[in-house]
């Protein structure tokens, strides 16, 4: 039997695998939210908000193993503050910061759920909305610097999961783009 060790790549295999799980994760958060915001589900009720929910807490949980089990990596060796901050770590310094900005936005914008109240519902909506452009970044920071990015298994599992959100987006951009226009059709047309 063939053995192999992994101790010297065990924080360095842990970070990729917690980074896979958190872009699919995210993904399926988006979709799904997506999807209920515009209401192309059936059931905006209950179990669809609390599987959006789970799938929140498991890409914050994801994301922050991503992060601190670099702490451990024998090659990069990077610091909490490389890990945490924006622009301090050297290494592939854009797509780390892509990461960083994304990862603290859904953080922070996936905890405000449990907010919402005390910050209003309107205003909580209007700034759940960034969580789109959070996912982004996470996209691009794993296509830049993701070790697997170019590996097919990993498109596909990327695509399977990032591609139906990205349609769920368009979907909900054009149907919200026609409704804004159907008020100014009906003048054109009542004013002819």
């Amino acid at each position: 039997m063939l053995a192999v060790d992994t101790a010297p790549h065990l924080f360095w295999i842990t970070s990729r695998a917690a980074g896979t799980a958190a872009l699919l994760l995210s993904s399926a958060s988006v979709g799904l939210g997506v999807a209920m915001a515009g209401r192309l589900l059936p059931n905006r009720g209950g179990n669809l908000r609390y599987t959006h929910e789970a799938l929140s807490l498991a890409t914050i949980v994801a994301l922050v193993v991503h992060a601190l089990a670099l702490l451990g990596d024998g090659v990069l060796h990077p610091s909490l503050a490389d890990v945490t901050i924006p622009f301090v770590n050297s290494y592939e310094r854009l797509w780390t910061t892509l990461g960083i900005v994304g990862g603290w936005m859904l953080v922070l914008l996936g905890l405000s759920y449990y907010v919402r109240a005390r910050i209003g519902i309107a205003r909580w909506r209007r700034l759940h909305r960034f969580t789109l452009l959070a996912w982004i970044l996470g996209i691009a920071h794993t296509l830049g610097e993701g070790t697997d990015a170019g590996v097919a298994w990993f498109l596909v599992a990327a695509g399977v999961v990032t591609v139906p959100a990205v349609l769920l987006v368009i979907a909900r951009v054009s149907a919200a783009a026609h409704r804004t226009n159907e008020p100014q059709q009906r003048q054109e047309v009542t004013a002819a």
